[in-house]
């Protein structure tokens, strides 16, 4: 019975840091969105396609919570991943290019 809770709980503590990493991750998306706004680098020209990433990073942010909620944590994390994994790559990515200051000459 024990191994059955700690597994739970690993996964619960999984599901936290998916859904905190795909709510960052969201939350970065839309603040670019709503400068994009402000400098008039979104437009009507490429509106829909920020409609749409807004949209998959909400929903996949939204379908985690409810599949999480329906104990379905496999699914959860799968769904979170969606717009989680993307957004710690790229985290990453920075920290890298903010450590190792490389010459692009």
């Amino acid at each position: 019975m024990t191994s059955s809770t700690a597994t739970s709980a690993g996964g619960q503590r999984l599901f936290w840091v998916f859904l905190a990493c795909s709510a960052l991750t969201t939350l970065v998306a839309f603040g670019f969105f709503l400068v994009g706004l402000a400098d008039g680098s979104v437009s009507a020209f490429n509106l829909a396609l920020w409609i749409a990433l807004l949209g998959v990073l909400v929903l996949s942010l939204w379908g985690g919570w409810l599949l999480f909620r329906r104990s379905r944590q496999v699914l959860a994390l799968l769904v979170l991943s969606i717009s989680a994994l993307p957004g710690v790559l790229g985290a990453l990515f920075v920290g890298m290019l903010l450590l190792t200051n490389p010459h692009w000459n």
